[in-house]
């Protein structure tokens, strides 16, 4: 037990300073990159260090805690390993399996703690993130739509817009038409403009026509200033951008997604697979796990560099396989959690071979 918590205590050291490393890092080499554009679309350096940077930390360690605790893995066992200390205890008769119990609690603990970190206190430091990048750098998440979108916005219910501006909630050219159970249309709103007025939580038309429609065909026609009206839509349901999911809790996400498919939206593969990575990323600590351990406490030639070069080349590895899946889960090749579980298959079973073939 004693041993146990000496494992727990380095590993979490080797962690903590591994992810505060690479946040430094990471803040470093994003900088560089977007300096010019914060410069040249007007951001003042104290929004973008006290405002931008800060909230995107929380992204930055839900990010890179899976390769920390890998690292950290890797440096702590090379240790053990160059010092006979794994030698010594294989020898006393305690297997690799009871060795890598100290190292699978703290993967456990950091996995569920990343799937809360990741599901609902992240996406409120997102929103902050993702707003500063809309405005002030050229690489922020495109829109998937924002013209001639079609939604149902009930049974029997349709609407339709030429065009929905995303920062002002404003629909331009609406179009709302009712069915009867028949399919007989009933009654149509056009409506030049539709804003979102959010202290009263209702969709308001300027200017609509009504054109009522009785059995026979025959219409009747309305004019109004206004009309203020419910909708089973809300402003983010119309235009949406690659980045929608990552500023939603899972929770958010699930019903945000849910009414996407019961309205008709179409493309829905980007945020179903954006959804499902974001449940299985905390996972991948342990699957990390399986192949540090083993990989580690083999002593080789050329010590912790080689170790570490190995351990570099798995991480990115696998970090790598995760996006070059999403191009399949995109275009529907790979259903969407397919598309998230392959890649931590893939290792999860190379994982497991590894430790199986290491020296017990």
């Amino acid at each position: 037990m004693t041993y146990d918590l000496h494992i727990i205590r380095r590993l979490l050291e080797g962690y903590l300073a591994l992810v505060g490393g690479l946040i430094v890092f990471f803040i470093v080499l994003h900088y560089v990159e977007y300096v010019d554009d914060f410069m040249d679309r007007g951001a003042s350096m104290r929004d973008v260090f006290l405002v931008y940077y800060p909230s995107y930390i929380p992204e930055i360690i839900r990010l890179t805690s899976p390769l920390a605790l890998f690292l950290s893995a890797i440096f702590l066992t090379g240790r053990l390993a160059q010092h006979l200390e794994l030698s010594s205890l294989q020898t006393s008769g305690v297997s690799m399996y009871r060795i890598m119990i100290p190292y699978l609690v703290v993967g456990a603990v950091l996995t569920g703690a990343l799937f809360y970190l990741g599901g609902w206190v992240v996406p409120d430091s997102n929103r902050t993130r993702l707003a500063f990048e809309l405005e002030y750098t050229r690489d922020a998440s495109q829109r998937v739509e924002s013209s001639f979108i079609h939604r149902q916005t009930g049974p029997g219910s349709m609407m339709s817009v030429s065009f929905y501006d995303r920062r002002s909630r404003t629909a331009t050219n609406v179009t709302l038409e009712d069915y009867s159970s028949w399919s007989h249309l009933t009654q149509r709103i056009d409506a030049p403009r539709m804003s979102w007025i959010d202290s009263l939580s209702v969709w308001r038309l300027m200017d609509p026509v009504i054109l009522s429609f009785d059995a026979s065909g025959l219409a009747s026609r309305t004019r109004l200033a206004r009309i203020d009206t419910v909708l089973s839509l809300a402003p983010r349901d119309l235009a949406r951008a690659t980045g929608d999911v990552d500023a939603m809790t899972l929770t958010d996400a699930a019903r945000y997604i849910e009414t996407l498919r019961r309205t008709g939206a179409n493309d829905l593969e980007r945020p179903l697979v954006a959804y499902y990575a974001r449940i299985l990323y905390p996972f991948a600590h342990l699957i990390l796990l399986l192949l540090a351990v083993p990989i580690a406490s083999v002593r080789r030639r050329g010590g912790q560099a080689v170790r570490v070069g190995i351990a570099l080349f798995v991480a990115f590895s696998y970090l790598s396989a995760m996006k070059l899946t999403e191009p399949f889960g995109f275009a529907g090749t790979l259903s969407p959690h397919m598309t998230a579980v392959v890649p931590h298959a893939i290792f999860l079973l190379a994982g497991c071979i590894v430790l199986v073939r290491t020296r017990k």
